[in-house]
């Protein structure tokens, strides 16, 4: 499997959430909305935000205004709305379980840390019982 295909895979996953998060800080432009995506190296290219700012918008989650610039047109500033901040606390707590699951899987249950310890090391180790 082609590594930078399987990234984008997963950049595309959780493009929604990242720009809603991006929103929960400030209002934003969609120019600037990629262009901190870019710098997280989420590579994104305005035909991918463009459809998703729509569906946010559409499922009530962030609202627009325009703006006057002081180069060129008007801007569009997208805000989150209740409903967004709802929904990105959801995927918040949604993310942290997730990572949490990866963590489980990738390492293993907590209590067999000692013997992946043990297997990791090639040392053994021995529980003996009390007197």
């Amino acid at each position: 499997m082609n590594e930078d295909n399987v990234k984008v895979q997963m950049r595309k996953g959780i493009l929604e959430y990242c720009i809603l998060a991006i929103l929960s800080r400030g209002d934003s432009y969609a120019p600037k909305i990629i262009a901190e995506l870019k710098n997280a190296e989420m590579i994104v290219v305005e035909g991918t935000l463009y459809p998703i700012l729509t569906r946010q918008k559409n499922a009530g989650l962030l609202t627009y205004r325009w703006e006057e610039s002081p180069q060129g047109p008007p801007r569009k500033y997208y805000m989150l709305t209740e409903a967004g901040r709802q929904q990105l606390a959801l995927l918040d707590e949604a993310w942290d379980e997730m990572v949490e699951q990866i963590k489980l899987i990738r390492h293993g249950k907590e209590g067999d840390s000692e013997q992946e310890e043990s297997n990791r090391t090639g040392n053994v180790i021995e529980v003996l019982p009390l007197p």
